[in-house]
């Protein structure tokens, strides 16, 4: 009998859960945007002021932007992982793309709540 000892980060399920339940909420929040922008079509400066000062509104932007940033975390992270070998450019990868999407998460938070 084999015994079999599973070592590693465990990633592969939790990770197509995420990309699918952030894919999910990516989809309805657009939808709901679409729908929005076809019930409206005089969509004017004043109208998007009008809908982003919503807190909902807002707090689905957010959600949806955060979303977004997670899946693009998840993907990059496993192209990376797949296709750059060595170790030490595939940790500066991550490092500026982890830097990135922590910037992106503060300033649509600044963008959304700054109004």
């Amino acid at each position: 009998m084999v015994n079999r000892v599973v070592v590693g980060a465990h990633y592969g399920l939790r990770d197509w859960l995420i990309q699918r339940v952030t894919a999910v909420v990516m989809a309805a929040g657009s939808l709901a945007m679409g729908i929005y922008i076809l019930l409206h079509p005089d969509m004017g400066y004043d109208r998007w002021i009008a809908l982003f000062s919503s807190q909902p509104v807002r707090a689905f932007a957010l959600l949806f932007l955060l979303s977004l940033f997670y899946h693009a975390w998840v993907g990059v992270r496993d192209i990376v992982m797949d296709y750059v070998k060595p170790a030490s450019v595939r940790l500066v990868i991550h490092v500026l793309v982890i830097l990135a999407l922590l910037l992106y998460s503060i300033w649509s938070v600044q963008i959304l709540w700054g109004m």
